[in-house]
């Protein structure tokens, strides 16, 4: 007769301000059914005297955004933990080598995360095809309407426009599959994905510099590693064409900083950048004032109830352990060499 797993007990290490929105009344129900919670009120950081008695309870960790580093002083007040499920996207941030030596398995919500980010490259690389940036610094220079048409002739709008994808990524993938809907060509650059693979997403695989030379819009989903730091350079910002608009929504060390700005400080092209390097950027940064550049302070990825998604993804991880299940988002020491 096969044993009934004893029920899991779970503490929260995250910034308490994300716990509202990040899980509803919904959400907790469906955590207290597989697991005892033993706080709903996150720990906060590892060395507060709470957190001592918290961590010898726990079997699971559901970690967030604002948790400390898991490591050896971590581990060694946590006896029982087998599980870190986070909600977040990287890992990076909260992983130490001890934890794979205790052999605990981590999760992440990195697919949830993909999710919104896709989305908000997906409504820029819309706008960028129609001229609206451009169009919108015209009406605000000027304060008279752009006569028709508005964008050059010859321009393609949305009709039929090149989108080159750096980074068949998850965000990268779901992003292909978004533009499906419209009538755009998609090409894709990533060193180790499979041509036909990405074929069957509806996307053509071809090499960086075809790609950037033939792209209306470039959109970066490559993860920060040390072989695509600065990965688009100077001469690859000089491919693209006059009017091609570069969104980065995915680490700012991908694009040389430097000579993005020389790029976009001679108006030929347009940026939209979510991230930048450094980030966050120094006040007299040239790309506050430049009007074809479009800078946000990293929001593209799960904010308000889209967090949600991420405490679900992890939630489903955690039923899955509590029944001895296999996981579906585990990330093991050796994936780090090709993830965010």
């Amino acid at each position: 007769m096969q044993s009934v797993p004893k029920r899991l007990s779970v503490a929260l290490a995250m910034n308490p301000r994300l716990t509202p929105d990040l899980l509803s009344e919904e959400d907790w129900t469906r955590l207290a059914a597989s697991a005892n919670i033993l706080d709903r009120r996150p720990i906060e950081r590892f060395d507060e005297p709470r957190a001592r008695d918290l961590l010898h309870e726990a079997d699971v960790l559901l970690t967030g955004w604002g948790c400390s580093r898991i490591d050896e002083d971590v581990l060694a007040q946590s006896p029982r933990l087998k599980l870190v499920a986070h909600t977040g996207s990287s890992i990076r941030p909260i992983v130490s080598d001890a934890l794979w030596l205790r052999g605990i398995i981590v999760t992440s919500s990195a697919a949830a995360n993909a999710i919104p980010v896709a989305e908000f490259a997906l409504a820029i690389i819309l706008l960028a095809n129609k001229g609206v940036f451009a169009a919108r610094e015209h009406y605000r220079a000027k304060r008279e309407p752009l006569r028709y048409p508005w964008i050059a002739p010859g321009e393609k709008g949305n009709l039929g426009a090149v989108v080159g994808i750096v980074g068949a990524s998850r965000t990268g993938r779901h992003l292909i599959r978004l533009l499906l809907a419209f009538n755009l060509t998609v090409l894709v650059y990533d060193p180790i994905a499979d041509a036909e693979e990405i074929e069957a997403l509806g996307a053509r695989l071809v090499s960086l510099d075809d790609l950037i030379s033939a792209a209306d819009v470039l959109s970066i989903h490559a993860p920060s590693l040390p072989q695509t730091r600065g990965m688009i350079s100077a001469d690859q910002l000089a491919l693209l064409r006059d009017g091609a608009t570069l969104i980065n929504t995915a680490r700012g060390d991908l694009v040389d900083q430097q000579a993005l700005e020389q790029e976009l400080s001679s108006g030929r092209i347009f940026a939209v950048l979510d991230v930048t390097d450094p980030e966050p950027l120094p006040q007299s940064s040239p790309l506050f004032d430049l009007p074809n550049a479009f800078v946000t302070p990293h929001i593209a990825g799960a904010a308000g109830w889209e967090t949600r998604r991420l405490a679900q993804l992890a939630i489903d991880e955690v039923e899955r352990f509590g029944r001895a299940a296999p996981l579906r988002h585990a990330v093991w020491p050796e994936m780090l060499a090709t993830i965010g």
